[in-house]
């Protein structure tokens, strides 16, 4: 009797763990406490065991083995309803073609992003001489930056380029066909139609605000002396911003030999290396006011002017040469009201702070084409030592 008991006991565990067996096979397990319970479906899949080094949560799989969102991958279950919203990010603005702008490189880039402020540094050559450091401090002033009037780490970020430093252009039949040589008389270019260029190495320096050995340098391949129509010349890629108002007042600094231009808030429009005269007692110093403006003036020799001059001595007459950019006053003329002094350009932009005059006070043709757009009849020209 007791041994059937033991004997019936036995097969009762033995079928308990058959059904549990069974059952393991045809049933999911239970939920796992602080994972959602899975979603129901015909194919149950294991949750992915995941590392325990895992700094985030481990990531749930729906049924059909596609990921969760986002939010739901990377957060908890019990901060998923009380998440804010997800802040959908515009995407970020592709950078300028070329890469424009951004600071400038080198010296000859900074020579032509000052000149895009109409701050020059005189005739464009990549070199750092006297008037490029005077460019810089005016540049540096403008930006309120520690005046250093050097490329330093200070001013490149914020001296920027905004296109190319160079570009192309092509020499045309009109460009050949202005060329004449300039008489070396005061009677011999008074006789002459204009006194326009000379070479188109010199009317392509002038077109860039470059020296002529730098625009030769750039075009190492090119035969100056018999050059023709078509040619393609590599060139400074400058200009002046176009002035949006007038000057309210003009100084020239006679130590800097330095000429600038400001606004009635004394915000600074224009910076010009200057030349000044010779003789201490004709630099004037004190007020002036401009009192006529004249573009592509004539000029009239005056023998008196020039008594260093054996022509002058024996011609004993005035003459008037025609315009042009080689005319002694170049391009443009700004009279001021001392009977005899001007503001002008000049036939030598080169020389411009490195020579100096009976009197006016001389900058390059583009420098002084761009101040006739700044001045006005009756504007102040402050004369500093």
């Amino acid at each position: 009797m007791a041994a059937s008991f033991r004997w019936l006991l036995l097969l009762l565990v033995l079928s308990g763990a058959v059904w549990a067996w069974w059952r393991s096979r045809t049933e999911p397990p239970p939920p796992i406490p602080g994972r959602p319970a899975l979603a129901a479906t015909n194919h149950w899949l294991p949750l992915i065991p995941q590392p325990a080094a895992m700094s985030a949560p481990p990531a749930v799989l729906l049924a059909t083995n596609r990921p969760l969102p986002a939010i739901l991958r990377t957060t908890p279950p019990s901060v998923v309803a009380a998440s804010p919203p997800v802040v959908v990010r515009e995407p970020p603005v592709p950078a300028p073609a070329g890469g424009f702008p951004r600071p400038v490189r080198d010296l000859f880039e900074a020579q032509i992003a000052l000149n895009r402020q109409a701050i020059s540094p005189g005739c464009l050559d990549g070199v750092a001489g006297s008037q490029t450091r005077a460019a810089l401090e005016a540049f540096q002033r403008k930006m309120g930056l520690p005046i250093t009037g050097r490329l330093d780490t200070n001013t490149r970020p914020v001296l920027r380029l905004d296109s190319p430093a160079l570009t192309t252009c092509i020499v045309t039949s009109n460009e050949l066909a202005r060329l004449q040589p300039v008489s070396r008389t005061w009677f011999g270019k008074s006789q002459q139609s204009a006194l326009d260029h000379e070479t188109i190495v010199e009317w392509a320096a002038e077109k860039s605000y470059a020296s002529q050995n730098f625009i030769q340098r750039l075009n190492p391949g090119v035969n100056w002396t018999n050059l023709s129509a078509g040619t393609m010349l590599s060139m400074p890629n400058t200009t002046y911003p176009e002035p949006r108002r007038k000057a309210a007042f003009v100084t020239i600094r006679l130590g800097a030999r330095t000429l600038e231009a400001f606004d009635a808030e004394t915000n600074l429009l224009a910076h010009f290396p200057c030349s000044i005269a010779a003789k201490v007692d004709k630099r004037p110093v004190g007020e002036l006011s401009v009192a006529v403006i004249a573009a592509n003036p004539n000029y009239t020799f005056n023998p008196e002017v020039f008594p260093e001059s054996a022509e002058a001595r024996e011609l004993g007459r005035k003459l008037i040469l025609p315009p042009g950019p080689n005319n002694p006053v170049g391009v443009a003329w700004i009279g001021l009201d001392r009977p005899g002094y001007g503001i002008h350009g000049t036939p030598s932009p080169e020389q411009v702070g490195r020579t100096e005059s009976h009197g006016c006070f001389r900058l390059a043709n583009w420098n002084a084409a761009y101040l006739l757009k700044l001045a006005w009849v009756g504007m102040p020209v402050y004369v500093e030592p």
